[in-house]
């Protein structure tokens, strides 16, 4: 899941590309914002993000100076850049410092989308997974006992008591073929895969209804409260209160 830090002195900007655009649904969850690059330095820190947006233009350190900071410090994050036409020239600098991307303002939202589907993709081929593999809903090119897998999953998800062995049983397949057919076409393990679908669902209820967090830990299948909450900021930074009203 990638963490998205984004960074832009416009208010309306930023919060135009926090809520304009279903982050969960693409594997991200946005960790943090920034006003300026001496802000978005303090945030890069805390949050550690995988993707930066920035604007170039901002008082007091701009995406260039701020970028130039990150890479002295040894970040890796992608970064993804927000420029006017008059400001091409610092785009470039930005490319020359290892931006992914840049976008000329004003944009249109599934201009972001693209951009940042194409930093997923980079991800996937870095780590070896495919677009199926990087999202937990998808499911692609899968033998049979994968997809039925997953498939179990994503209907007894909010049991608390699902582990390997009942899904290997159902099946009608041991729960060693399982686990190494598994991990080989998905790159995680059944349990790993069985957290990462139940917090993206999670997301989903903290952005999208009025559930309480202890409510939606239960319905996700956690009976315990503080491990919901630890194993849900492991996965996106953001503890589910944090993220819950981050989407408001």
């Amino acid at each position: 899941m990638l963490k998205v830090l984004v960074v832009d002195d416009e208010a309306v900007v930023r919060r135009g590309i926090v809520l304009g655009v279903d982050w969960a649904s693409m594997g991200c969850v946005v960790v943090g914002e920034a006003a300026n690059g001496e802000e978005g330095l303090l945030a890069a820190g805390q949050y550690s993000p995988n993707l930066i947006i920035t604007d170039i233009r901002m008082p007091r350190m701009d995406g260039i100076e701020m970028m130039q900071e990150l890479r002295r410090r040894g970040s890796r994050a992608h970064v993804i850049v927000l420029t006017a036409y008059s400001d091409f020239e610092y785009a470039r600098s930005a490319l020359q410092l290892g931006a992914d991307d840049y976008l000329l303002k004003p944009f249109q939202d599934r201009e972001l989308v693209a951009a940042v589907e194409r930093v997923h993709q980079k991800e996937q081929e870095k780590s070896g997974l495919s677009v199926s593999d990087g999202l937990p809903l998808a499911k692609g090119d899968k033998s049979r006992y994968v997809l039925q897998a997953m498939e179990y999953i994503s209907e007894h998800y909010s049991d608390s008591n699902i582990n390997i062995t009942g899904i290997a049983q159902s099946l009608g397949v041991s729960e060693g073929h399982l686990s190494h057919v598994f991990k080989k076409e998905t790159k995680y393990t059944v349990v790993g895969y069985l957290t990462q679908y139940r917090i993206h669902m999670a997301m989903k209820l903290l952005r999208d209804s009025g559930y309480k967090v202890y409510e939606v830990a239960g319905m996700v299948g956690y009976r315990d409260v503080a491990y919901f909450g630890s194993t849900f900021k492991k996965l996106t930074g953001l503890a589910p209160s944090e993220y819950q009203d981050r989407c408001r």
